[in-house]
């Protein structure tokens, strides 16, 4: 193998390049454009598309990052593509508003297919030499882009129901491939082995993401802030958003962070683990992420007003999944339930339920409350080694 693409060694311990840092900040706005989609359409309709999009702009990201977890991120060759995929992300993100209702689309998925299918294009014809696992899985992979990408294509070139019906069946196979391990009809399988992990830069890049959705949280806080009267209870209600975000990354970070990282490294099958956990399990995690920014910014606005039935189900949904992806992710990697953060996610159900017609302040405060309380479970049952401080999460 060249230098050009040198890949890192599994047992290692890297960190992210500042390259990558570099190229993350493109879904900075990306992340923006969705949660301010999702803010201005607060309907079940709105909420569809505005996942949709996020699962095209997580996906490009997911796959750019198992690149960066495997060949090395200094190389020139290796730069040139990440900038290039950066560019087209950022294209991306700018369509975002006009996807839907707009003429956003062909750029949106233009910009997609050229990530997708060029990154593995390169993986497939580039990195990896004739008759290698590394291109044998490269090749798979290319060969599930290209399926989804005539779904993506043809539904950029129509409207209305049936172009989210044609990007449904996109996403599902985009989503099925790698439960699949891209096994493709008539070619020899590809075992999960043929994937490596190199674990403490995998976890590093995935928490980084989640860094990236709360810190679009608080610039969409501020943001709020700047729009609304400068009152009492504005003031309050900011306060108020600024802990429960900083709540949850307390959630992810003190504890679970670590010790997901810990359960992947001693995994038996380290592919299938960051597949369930970080490819499929985190997408949740971040959306929850992104529905607590636009609850925090309805609070803000309404802090002395009864929220609507489509707001306060956007405010206490955020921490709900948030919460419950935790649980998830605890779940596939420890074969064990996360009480308290399950306790957590029913307690924000219960918010809904009592407190209908109440103020947005009050609403915001009780959620606060119920993360600050699973918090406080943790620190209490939380014991010293990884593998049972994460069990006790």
């Amino acid at each position: 193998m060249q230098r050009s693409f040198a890949r890192r060694d599994a047992d290692a311990t890297e960190s992210a390049s500042t390259l990558e840092l570099f190229y993350d900040l493109v879904f900075v706005f990306a992340i923006t454009q969705i949660t301010h989609h999702l803010l201005e359409h607060l309907t079940w309709t709105g909420a569809g598309q505005a996942a949709l999009m996020l699962a095209v702009v997580w996906w490009s990201w997911n796959f750019t990052t198992w690149l960066t977890n495997e060949l090395d991120p200094e190389a020139t060759v290796v730069r040139l593509v990440l900038l290039a995929v950066m560019l087209a992300s950022l294209m991306m993100a700018i369509a975002i508003p006009d996807v839907f209702g707009g003429a956003g689309a062909p750029l949106f998925i233009g910009a997609y297919l050229f990530i997708q299918l060029g990154r593995h294009a390169f993986l497939t014809f580039a990195a990896a030499g004739p008759g290698t696992p590394e291109r044998r899985r490269a090749s798979r992979i290319l060969i599930w882009f290209v399926a989804a990408g005539i779904f993506w294509a043809a539904g950029a070139a129509v409207d209305g129901p049936a172009r989210t019906a044609l990007w449904l069946v996109a996403v599902v196979i985009d989503y099925g491939g790698p439960l699949a391990l891209f096994r493709v009809p008539g070619l020899p399988r590809v075992d999960a082995s043929a994937w490596t992990v190199q674990t403490s830069h995998f976890a590093e890049r995935y928490g980084l993401f989640v860094i990236i959705a709360l810190g679009e949280s608080i610039v969409t806080t501020g943001d709020a802030v700047g729009k609304a009267p400068l009152t009492t209870a504005t003031s309050v209600a900011f306060a108020g958003a600024f802990l429960a975000t900083g709540a949850l990354w307390w959630l992810y970070f003190a504890t679970a962070s670590r010790m997901a990282e810990h359960h992947l490294q001693t995994a038996p099958n380290r592919t299938t683990a960051a597949r369930d956990a970080y490819t499929y399990l985190h997408a949740v995690l971040i959306a929850g992420v992104m529905v607590a920014a636009v609850g925090d910014e309805l609070v803000i606005a309404h802090p002395t007003e009864p929220l609507q039935t489509a707001e306060l189900i956007a405010v206490v949904a955020g921490p709900a999944l948030y919460l419950l992806a935790h649980t998830a992710i605890r779940l596939r990697l420890a074969g064990s339930i996360s009480w308290h953060r399950l306790a957590g996610a029913t307690a924000c159900l219960l918010v809904a339920l009592a407190a209908q017609d109440t103020d947005g302040l009050v609403v915001g405060l009780l959620l606060l409350a119920v993360l600050l309380a699973t918090i406080v479970g943790d620190r209490v049952a939380g014991p010293p080694s990884p593998a049972q401080a994460y069990a006790a999460a």
